[in-house]
C-alpha cells in the first residue's frame, strides 16, 4: 500500500476554476481503478485496437517488478496504419482554424489539470519517479498545453520590401505534414505534451512512439487529447517492443515530414542517417544532464544538495 497525504488549494485561472482534492489516499484499490481506466491498444485513426499480430508487452512497476498492465505491441504493419490515418487526416486538420485547434489544446490542459493525481500517481507506478516530482512534471507537461493552445493563433508570417525596393515579399507558414514523435521514458507526460502540443497547434498530424519502459502515461494522455476534441487520425500512439522495426519504415516514407526525438545520442546519430534518405526536418535533444564536477574549494554541502536536485531526484 502506498499511503500519499496532500494539501493544496483550488487553482483559478481565467475564470476557470478546478477542484484539487486536498487529501487522498493511494492504495491497492486506488491503483488498481487507476489501471483499469488506461487504454491497452494502439491508437489508429480514432480507435483504440490491438496489434495486427495479437501480440503485447508487460509494462512493470521497478520498484516491485509486478506488471501492471500489458499493452498491444505495434510492429511495421501498425505503424504503417498509423502514419496512412495521419497521412489521411492531414489536409483536413491543416484547414482546422488556429482558434480551434488551441481551444482543443486549452481543453486538454484542463482535463489533465483536473487529473493530475491520476497522471502523477500513473508516473510513479511505471517509472518509479516520487509522488512529489510527478506531480512537479504534471504541472510542468501541463503548460506546454496551455502555452501552446495560446500559440497556435500566432503562426505569423512576414510582409517586407524586396531588396530592390520594386516588389513586396509575403511569407506565410504552413504545417510541415505528418510528424514522427519518439518520446524517452523519464518524462513520459513532459515530453509527450512537449512534442504533441506544438504540432497540434501547427496543424500537423502526429505517430507518436512512446518509450516501452513507460507508455502508459502517453496512452492515457492520448485518451484525454481525444475528450478534449482532438479529431480521429490527428494523434496515432503505437507503443512498441521493437523500436527499430515499427519506425523504420516509416522513417523512410516520403509522406512522413519530421522527426522529433529525446534520448540517446548512439540512436540519434541512426535516426539522422535514416532521416537524410528522405530529407526530413529533424529536432534532436540528445545525450545526457552533462558532468558534475566538484573542485578541492567548492562548498561540499551545496554540491550534495546540488547533485540530489540535479542527478537523483527523479529516481527518488
Amino acid at each position: 500500500m502506498r499511503e500519499l497525504h496532500i494539501t493544496g488549494n483550488p487553482i483559478a485561472d481565467e475564470g476557470v476554476t478546478v477542484s484539487v482534492t486536498t487529501q487522498s489516499t493511494a492504495t491497492a484499490e486506488r491503483e488498481s481503478e487507476l489501471l483499469a481506466s488506461v487504454p491497452t491498444g494502439l491508437l489508429i485513426n480514432g480507435e483504440w485496437r490491438p496489434a495486427a499480430s495479437g501480440k503485447t508487452f508487460d509494462v512493470e512497476d521497478p520498484a516491485t517488478g509486478k506488471t501492471l498492465l500489458s499493452i498491444a505491441d505495434a510492429g511495421a504493419e501498425d505503424g504503417a496504419a498509423a502514419l496512412d490515418a495521419a497521412a489521411a487526416a492531414q489536409e483536413s486538420w491543416a484547414k482546422v482554424p488556429p482558434r480551434e485547434r488551441g481551444e482543443i489544446l486549452r481543453r486538454a490542459f484542463e482535463l489533465v489539470t483536473e487529473r493530475a493525481e491520476d497522471f502523477a500517481l500513473l508516473m510513479t507506478l511505471e517509472m518509479g519517479k516520487p509522488l512529489a516530482e510527478a506531480r512537479g512534471e504534471v504541472t510542468y507537461g501541463a503548460e506546454f498545453l496551455r502555452w501552446f493552445s495560446e500559440e497556435a493563433v500566432r503562426a505569423f508570417g512576414r510582409y517586407s520590401v524586396s531588396p530592390d525596393g520594386k516588389s513586396r515579399l509575403l511569407v506565410t507558414k504552413k504545417p510541415v505534414g505528418p510528424c514522427l514523435l519518439i518520446t524517452p521514458w523519464n518524462f513520459p507526460l513532459a515530453m509527450a505534451t512537449r512534442k504533441i502540443a506544438p504540432a497540434v497547434a501547427a496543424g500537423c498530424t502526429m505517430v507518436l512512439k512512446s518509450a516501452n519502459l513507460t507508455p502508459l502515461t502517453s496512452q492515457l494522455f492520448a485518451a484525454v487529447m481525444q475528450e478534449a476534441g482532438l479529431p480521429a487520425g490527428v494523434l496515432n500512439v503505437i507503443p512498441t517492443s521493437t523500436a527499430g522495426a515499427t519506425t523504420g519504415p516509416l522513417i523512410k516514407d516520403s509522406r512522413l515530414r519530421k522527426l522529433s526525438f529525446t534520448g540517446s545520442t548512439e540512436v540519434g546519430r541512426r535516426l539522422l542517417s535514416d532521416a537524410s534518405e528522405t530529407v526530413l526536418r529533424t529536432s534532436m535533444e540528445l545525450g545526457g544532464n552533462a558532468p558534475f564536477v566538484v573542485f578541492e574549494d567548492a562548498d561540499v554541502d551545496a554540491a550534495v544538495a546540488g547533485a540530489m536536485l540535479a542527478k537523483l531526484r527523479n529516481m527518488g
